[in-house]
């Protein structure tokens, strides 16, 4: 049944353009009604409309919810977790004043996304336990300042390459000893290092040097350079050299002419057997380099 509104009915004739929610063209035997406001006569629809109308509503109504639920699936799919540390700026360390995690990261992987259509879930984890953390499925990625290295691909997927990496020796602003790349000027006194890094590997394994004393983040090893419990503290050249430049830790000096042993670019890395996800990964990389977007954002954090 259709509604028109009309004030006065009289002989055959067509209706005609009432209103866009009518049946236009249709005759209505024995009455015609001019489309006034006042006055309602129900008209019966066609054999056979009513039967399509309510098809058509049905698959209306059937197209709307599988979008819907297209739609709220890919949101959910879309927020990946990612796992960053609150102590290796500048690449990944705790903003206090708003209590997240910031670094040249975190904006490196919110660019990416903005171009492989995922949003970022940034959450604090110590560097020990990054990588179990996304084996275990705690969170998706890791956006840190973490090295590509051979025994490190063995268990987790690298993205491409983002940024050089190498390490540098620090030490007291008074400390003149020209430090060679063997260390064996380090012998008789204590070389901090950061546990679970290529570093603390390579340290063990070398002869003819000091005693090792073995740290959890980058902060402390710094610290205790400055305050003379350590005489060297060997560590992620980029976060001390940035370290001393805002003037977090005035007493200290990077070694000039140290030239870096353990030199390896970082990368995003992710759990293995995701090739899809691996693929957009590099694909959103490969545009921030093509753009500027990356550089821009070296040097926006003094990395260039």
């Amino acid at each position: 049944m259709q509604r028109v509104i009309g004030t006065e009915c009289r002989k055959p004739t067509e209706l005609r353009h009432f209103s866009s929610s009518i049946l236009t063209n249709t005759e209505l035997p024995g009455y015609s009604c001019d489309p006034r406001p006042g006055f309602e006569i129900l008209l019966r629809a066609r054999p056979g409309f009513t039967a399509r109308r309510e098809l058509f509503m049905k698959i209306r109504y059937l197209v709307a919810a599988a979008v819907f639920a297209l739609t709220a699936g890919t949101a959910q799919a879309e927020t990946l977790k990612v796992g960053s540390t609150a102590t290796g700026i500048p690449f990944t360390f705790l903003d206090v004043g708003k209590n997240e995690i910031t670094g040249m990261m975190v904006d490196v992987v919110k660019a990416i996304g903005n171009h492989a259509g995922f949003e970022p879930d940034v959450q604090s984890v110590d560097w020990v336990s990054l990588i179990p953390a996304l084996e275990s499925g705690r969170i998706d990625m890791i956006a840190a300042a973490m090295s590509i290295t051979d025994a490190r691909k063995k268990v987790v997927d690298f993205s491409d390459p983002i940024f050089p990496y190498g390490e540098g020796l620090v030490v007291r602003a008074d400390d003149d000893t020209r430090y060679s790349a063997d260390l064996h000027e380090t012998v008789g006194k204590v070389i901090g290092v950061q546990q679970g890094t290529n570093f603390h590997k390579v340290l063990e394994a070398r002869k003819g040097i000091g005693e090792i004393k073995v740290y959890e983040n980058i902060a402390d090893i710094m610290r205790d350079v400055q305050l003379g419990r350590i005489a060297v503290g060997l560590a992620d050249y980029p976060i001390m050299s940035y370290q001393i430049g805002i003037g977090k830790f005035p007493d200290l000096k990077m070694v000039e002419g140290y030239e870096s042993q353990i030199s390896a670019p970082i990368g995003v890395a992710i759990k293995k057997g995701q090739p899809e996800l691996l693929a957009r990964i590099n694909a959103g990389l490969a545009t921030i380099k093509e753009n500027g977007e990356l550089d821009a954002l070296a040097k926006k954090w003094k990395l260039n």
